[in-house]
Protein backbone atom coordinates (compact mmCIF):
# COMPACT_ATOMS: atom_id res chain seq x y z
CA UNK A 1 0.00 0.00 0.00
CA UNK A 2 3.05 2.24 -0.14
CA UNK A 3 2.08 3.50 -3.61
CA UNK A 4 -1.29 4.64 -2.25
CA UNK A 5 0.42 6.47 0.61
CA UNK A 6 2.81 8.19 -1.79
CA UNK A 7 0.02 9.30 -4.12
CA UNK A 8 -2.33 10.65 -1.49
CA UNK A 9 0.50 12.50 0.23
CA UNK A 10 1.24 14.18 -3.13
CA UNK A 11 -2.41 15.11 -3.67
CA UNK A 12 -3.47 16.66 -0.40
CA UNK A 13 -6.36 19.13 -0.75
CA UNK A 14 -5.60 22.83 -0.75
CA UNK A 15 -7.63 25.16 1.48
CA UNK A 16 -10.40 22.59 1.87
CA UNK A 17 -11.06 22.33 -1.87
CA UNK A 18 -12.37 19.08 -3.34
CA UNK A 19 -9.60 16.92 -4.79
CA UNK A 20 -9.00 13.45 -6.19
CA UNK A 21 -6.31 12.01 -3.93
CA UNK A 22 -5.94 8.63 -5.62
CA UNK A 23 -7.03 7.70 -9.14
CA UNK A 24 -6.71 3.98 -9.65
CA UNK A 25 -9.19 3.78 -12.53
CA UNK A 26 -6.59 5.25 -14.86
CA UNK A 27 -4.68 1.94 -14.62
CA UNK A 28 -1.43 3.66 -13.74
CA UNK A 29 -1.06 1.76 -10.47
CA UNK A 30 -1.14 -2.04 -10.90
CA UNK A 31 -3.28 -3.76 -8.31
CA UNK A 32 -5.24 -0.61 -7.46
CA UNK A 33 -7.38 -0.01 -10.55
CA UNK A 34 -10.47 -0.59 -8.41
CA UNK A 35 -9.73 2.28 -6.01
CA UNK A 36 -10.66 5.98 -6.00
CA UNK A 37 -10.17 8.35 -3.07
CA UNK A 38 -11.74 11.82 -3.06
CA UNK A 39 -11.52 14.56 -0.46
CA UNK A 40 -14.47 16.82 0.32
CA UNK A 41 -13.36 18.89 3.28
CA UNK A 42 -13.58 16.71 6.38
CA UNK A 43 -15.15 13.86 4.37
CA UNK A 44 -12.97 11.30 2.58
CA UNK A 45 -14.96 9.37 -0.02
CA UNK A 46 -13.49 6.03 -1.07
CA UNK A 47 -14.97 4.19 -4.06
CA UNK A 48 -14.27 0.49 -4.58
CA UNK A 49 -15.07 -1.36 -7.80
CA UNK A 50 -13.81 -4.77 -6.62
CA UNK A 51 -14.02 -6.81 -3.43
CA UNK A 52 -11.42 -6.10 -0.74
CA UNK A 53 -10.80 -7.95 2.51
CA UNK A 54 -11.66 -6.39 5.88
CA UNK A 55 -8.00 -6.25 6.94
CA UNK A 56 -7.11 -4.34 3.76
CA UNK A 57 -9.87 -1.81 4.39
CA UNK A 58 -8.77 -1.38 7.99
CA UNK A 59 -5.22 -0.73 6.83
CA UNK A 60 -6.47 1.82 4.29
CA UNK A 61 -8.47 3.60 6.98
CA UNK A 62 -5.43 3.82 9.26
CA UNK A 63 -3.33 5.15 6.41
CA UNK A 64 -5.88 7.84 5.53
CA UNK A 65 -6.22 8.97 9.13
CA UNK A 66 -2.43 9.19 9.38
CA UNK A 67 -2.13 11.34 6.27
CA UNK A 68 -5.31 13.33 7.04
CA UNK A 69 -5.55 13.57 10.84
CA UNK A 70 -8.22 16.28 10.44
CA UNK A 71 -10.67 13.94 8.70
CA UNK A 72 -14.02 13.45 10.44
CA UNK A 73 -15.46 10.74 8.21
CA UNK A 74 -14.05 8.06 5.90
CA UNK A 75 -16.87 6.52 3.85
CA UNK A 76 -16.45 3.61 1.44
CA UNK A 77 -18.92 3.16 -1.40
CA UNK A 78 -18.91 -0.49 -2.48
CA UNK A 79 -19.59 -0.26 -6.21
CA UNK A 80 -18.74 -3.96 -6.42
CA UNK A 81 -21.94 -4.81 -4.54
CA UNK A 82 -25.62 -4.41 -5.54
CA UNK A 83 -27.05 -0.98 -4.65
CA UNK A 84 -23.51 0.29 -3.91
CA UNK A 85 -23.85 0.26 -0.10
CA UNK A 86 -21.79 2.52 2.20
CA UNK A 87 -19.37 1.34 4.84
CA UNK A 88 -17.55 3.57 7.31
CA UNK A 89 -13.89 3.28 8.23
CA UNK A 90 -14.11 6.27 10.56
CA UNK A 91 -16.76 8.63 11.91
CA UNK A 92 -20.10 9.35 10.28
CA UNK A 93 -21.36 11.48 7.42
CA UNK A 94 -21.50 15.22 8.06
CA UNK A 95 -24.97 16.75 8.33
CA UNK A 96 -24.36 18.81 5.19
CA UNK A 97 -21.59 17.41 3.02
CA UNK A 98 -20.35 19.71 0.29
CA UNK A 99 -17.60 20.12 -2.27
CA UNK A 100 -15.69 23.39 -2.43
CA UNK A 101 -14.13 24.44 -5.74
CA UNK A 102 -12.90 27.81 -7.00
CA UNK A 103 -14.71 29.69 -4.24
CA UNK A 104 -18.04 27.93 -4.88
CA UNK A 105 -19.77 25.24 -2.85
CA UNK A 106 -21.72 22.27 -4.20
CA UNK A 107 -24.03 20.20 -2.01
CA UNK A 108 -23.47 16.45 -1.94
CA UNK A 109 -25.97 13.64 -1.48
CA UNK A 110 -23.81 10.70 -0.43
CA UNK A 111 -26.71 8.42 0.45
CA UNK A 112 -28.72 8.83 -2.77
CA UNK A 113 -27.79 6.58 -5.68
CA UNK A 114 -24.32 5.74 -6.95
CA UNK A 115 -23.21 9.29 -7.73
CA UNK A 116 -22.48 11.63 -4.86
CA UNK A 117 -23.94 14.64 -6.68
CA UNK A 118 -20.72 16.20 -7.95
CA UNK A 119 -18.26 15.01 -10.59
CA UNK A 120 -14.87 15.91 -9.18
CA UNK A 121 -13.08 15.15 -12.47
CA UNK A 122 -14.95 17.96 -14.24
CA UNK A 123 -13.10 20.84 -12.53
CA UNK A 124 -11.25 21.75 -15.74
CA UNK A 125 -14.58 21.75 -17.58
CA UNK A 126 -16.17 24.09 -15.06
CA UNK A 127 -13.17 26.40 -15.36
CA UNK A 128 -13.53 26.40 -19.16
CA UNK A 129 -17.25 27.15 -18.89
CA UNK A 130 -16.54 30.03 -16.52
CA UNK A 131 -14.08 31.48 -19.04
CA UNK A 132 -16.49 31.23 -21.97
CA UNK A 133 -19.87 32.00 -20.40
CA UNK A 134 -19.49 35.69 -19.56
CA UNK A 135 -22.48 37.63 -20.88
CA UNK A 136 -23.85 34.62 -22.77
CA UNK A 137 -27.10 32.72 -22.95
CA UNK A 138 -26.21 29.14 -22.03
CA UNK A 139 -27.93 25.79 -22.57
CA UNK A 140 -26.75 23.11 -20.15
CA UNK A 141 -27.79 19.69 -21.47
CA UNK A 142 -27.70 16.62 -19.20
CA UNK A 143 -27.30 19.16 -16.41
CA UNK A 144 -27.44 16.67 -13.50
CA UNK A 145 -26.84 18.81 -10.35
CA UNK A 146 -26.12 21.90 -12.46
CA UNK A 147 -22.50 22.56 -11.45
CA UNK A 148 -21.78 24.00 -14.91
CA UNK A 149 -24.65 26.44 -14.43
CA UNK A 150 -23.35 27.54 -11.04
CA UNK A 151 -19.89 28.15 -12.52
CA UNK A 152 -21.34 29.99 -15.54
CA UNK A 153 -23.65 32.31 -13.62
CA UNK A 154 -21.01 33.06 -11.01
CA UNK A 155 -18.68 34.07 -13.86
CA UNK A 156 -21.28 36.41 -15.37
CA UNK A 157 -23.44 34.39 -17.77
CA UNK A 158 -26.62 36.21 -18.80
CA UNK A 159 -28.88 33.17 -18.44
CA UNK A 160 -28.60 29.38 -18.12
CA UNK A 161 -31.25 26.83 -19.08
CA UNK A 162 -30.59 23.50 -17.32
CA UNK A 163 -32.10 20.37 -18.86
CA UNK A 164 -32.14 16.87 -17.39
CA UNK A 165 -34.57 13.97 -17.10
CA UNK A 166 -33.77 13.52 -13.41
CA UNK A 167 -35.99 15.83 -11.35
CA UNK A 168 -34.15 14.97 -8.14
CA UNK A 169 -30.82 15.99 -9.63
CA UNK A 170 -32.30 19.25 -10.91
CA UNK A 171 -33.70 19.99 -7.46
CA UNK A 172 -30.21 19.52 -6.04
CA UNK A 173 -29.01 21.86 -8.80
CA UNK A 174 -31.55 24.47 -7.72
CA UNK A 175 -30.27 24.19 -4.16
CA UNK A 176 -26.70 24.61 -5.42
CA UNK A 177 -27.67 27.94 -6.99
CA UNK A 178 -29.33 29.13 -3.80
CA UNK A 179 -26.40 27.86 -1.73
CA UNK A 180 -24.08 30.14 -3.74
CA UNK A 181 -26.43 33.16 -3.60
CA UNK A 182 -26.94 33.26 -7.36
CA UNK A 183 -29.77 35.19 -8.97
CA UNK A 184 -32.47 32.57 -9.57
CA UNK A 185 -34.10 34.78 -12.19
CA UNK A 186 -31.16 33.91 -14.45
CA UNK A 187 -31.54 30.12 -14.13
CA UNK A 188 -34.20 27.70 -15.36
CA UNK A 189 -34.53 23.99 -14.55
CA UNK A 190 -36.40 21.83 -17.06
CA UNK A 191 -37.05 18.12 -16.46
CA UNK A 192 -37.15 17.06 -20.11
CA UNK A 193 -36.05 14.21 -22.35
CA UNK A 194 -33.78 16.12 -24.70
CA UNK A 195 -34.49 14.34 -27.97
CA UNK A 196 -38.24 14.74 -27.51
CA UNK A 197 -37.93 18.41 -26.57
CA UNK A 198 -35.88 20.00 -29.37
CA UNK A 199 -38.79 22.12 -30.61
CA UNK A 200 -39.37 23.50 -27.11
CA UNK A 201 -35.67 24.23 -26.63
CA UNK A 202 -35.58 25.91 -30.06
CA UNK A 203 -38.25 28.34 -28.85
CA UNK A 204 -36.12 29.16 -25.79
CA UNK A 205 -33.00 29.74 -27.88
CA UNK A 206 -30.88 30.41 -29.71
CA UNK A 207 -27.98 29.87 -27.32
CA UNK A 208 -24.53 31.42 -27.39
CA UNK A 209 -22.99 28.46 -25.55
CA UNK A 210 -24.24 24.87 -25.37
CA UNK A 211 -22.77 22.43 -22.85
CA UNK A 212 -23.19 18.71 -23.55
CA UNK A 213 -22.19 16.36 -20.73
CA UNK A 214 -24.20 13.17 -21.26
CA UNK A 215 -23.72 10.07 -19.12
CA UNK A 216 -21.75 7.16 -20.50
CA UNK A 217 -25.01 5.24 -20.61
CA UNK A 218 -28.55 6.11 -19.54
CA UNK A 219 -30.61 3.05 -20.40
CA UNK A 220 -32.37 3.49 -23.72
CA UNK A 221 -32.28 7.29 -23.44
CA UNK A 222 -28.57 7.67 -24.18
CA UNK A 223 -25.76 5.40 -25.28
CA UNK A 224 -22.57 7.01 -26.52
CA UNK A 225 -22.23 5.36 -29.95
CA UNK A 226 -25.90 5.68 -30.88
CA UNK A 227 -26.86 9.05 -29.47
CA UNK A 228 -23.82 11.33 -29.77
CA UNK A 229 -24.35 11.68 -33.56
CA UNK A 230 -28.06 12.33 -33.05
CA UNK A 231 -27.33 14.92 -30.37
CA UNK A 232 -24.73 16.81 -32.38
CA UNK A 233 -26.98 16.83 -35.47
CA UNK A 234 -29.63 18.70 -33.49
CA UNK A 235 -27.34 21.32 -31.94
CA UNK A 236 -27.39 23.41 -35.11
CA UNK A 237 -31.09 24.13 -34.48
CA UNK A 238 -30.27 25.56 -31.06
CA UNK A 239 -26.95 27.34 -31.58
CA UNK A 240 -26.82 31.09 -32.19
CA UNK A 241 -24.67 32.45 -35.03
CA UNK A 242 -21.11 32.61 -33.75
CA UNK A 243 -22.03 30.22 -30.93
CA UNK A 244 -19.88 27.68 -29.12
CA UNK A 245 -20.24 24.11 -27.88
CA UNK A 246 -18.42 22.45 -24.97
CA UNK A 247 -18.73 18.67 -25.32
CA UNK A 248 -17.65 16.31 -22.51
CA UNK A 249 -16.86 12.71 -23.42
CA UNK A 250 -16.29 10.00 -20.83
CA UNK A 251 -16.79 6.74 -22.71
CA UNK A 252 -13.82 4.31 -22.63
CA UNK A 253 -14.68 2.83 -26.03
CA UNK A 254 -14.84 6.27 -27.70
CA UNK A 255 -12.09 8.86 -28.02
CA UNK A 256 -11.82 12.58 -28.66
CA UNK A 257 -11.04 11.69 -32.28
CA UNK A 258 -14.40 9.91 -32.58
CA UNK A 259 -16.23 12.94 -31.23
CA UNK A 260 -14.26 15.27 -33.49
CA UNK A 261 -15.36 13.19 -36.49
CA UNK A 262 -18.98 13.27 -35.35
CA UNK A 263 -18.92 17.07 -35.16
CA UNK A 264 -17.24 17.30 -38.57
CA UNK A 265 -20.00 15.18 -40.08
CA UNK A 266 -23.06 16.33 -38.16
CA UNK A 267 -22.23 19.99 -37.42
CA UNK A 268 -19.68 21.18 -39.99
CA UNK A 269 -20.36 24.85 -39.14
CA UNK A 270 -18.09 24.58 -36.07
CA UNK A 271 -14.44 23.67 -35.62
CA UNK A 272 -12.60 22.35 -32.60
CA UNK A 273 -10.64 25.03 -30.80
CA UNK A 274 -9.25 23.00 -27.89
CA UNK A 275 -9.36 19.63 -26.19
CA UNK A 276 -8.44 19.18 -22.52
CA UNK A 277 -8.54 16.36 -19.99
CA UNK A 278 -9.35 16.13 -16.32
CA UNK A 279 -5.91 17.30 -15.19
CA UNK A 280 -2.88 15.95 -13.36
CA UNK A 281 -4.91 14.43 -10.50
CA UNK A 282 -6.38 11.92 -12.98
CA UNK A 283 -3.45 10.08 -14.61
CA UNK A 284 -4.38 7.69 -17.43
CA UNK A 285 -2.30 4.85 -18.85
CA UNK A 286 -4.26 5.30 -22.07
CA UNK A 287 -5.22 8.94 -22.60
CA UNK A 288 -7.86 7.92 -25.14
CA UNK A 289 -9.78 6.18 -22.34
CA UNK A 290 -9.84 9.22 -20.10
CA UNK A 291 -12.19 12.18 -19.94
CA UNK A 292 -11.99 14.67 -22.80
CA UNK A 293 -13.55 18.13 -22.85
CA UNK A 294 -13.74 19.54 -26.38
CA UNK A 295 -14.47 23.16 -27.19
CA UNK A 296 -16.01 23.89 -30.60
CA UNK A 297 -16.54 27.37 -32.04
CA UNK A 298 -18.49 28.54 -35.06
CA UNK A 299 -16.47 28.98 -38.22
Amino acid sequence: MQIVKTEIAAHLPRDGEARRMFHGRGRMFPGYQDLLIDSYGSLLWVTLFAERQTDWLTQLGELLRCVRPDVECIAVQRRDLPQAPLEFLHGELPVQAQAQEAGLNYLLRPQVGQNIGFFIDMATGRALVAEQAVGKKVLNLFAYSCSFSVAALNAGAHQVINVDMNRGALELGRKNHLHNNLDMRSAAFLALEIFRSISRLRKLGPFDLIICDPPFSQGKSFTAETHWPKLVARLGQLLAPGGEVIACLNAPHMSSLNLREIFATQLPTVREQSCIGAGDDFPEADQARGLSIQHFVSI
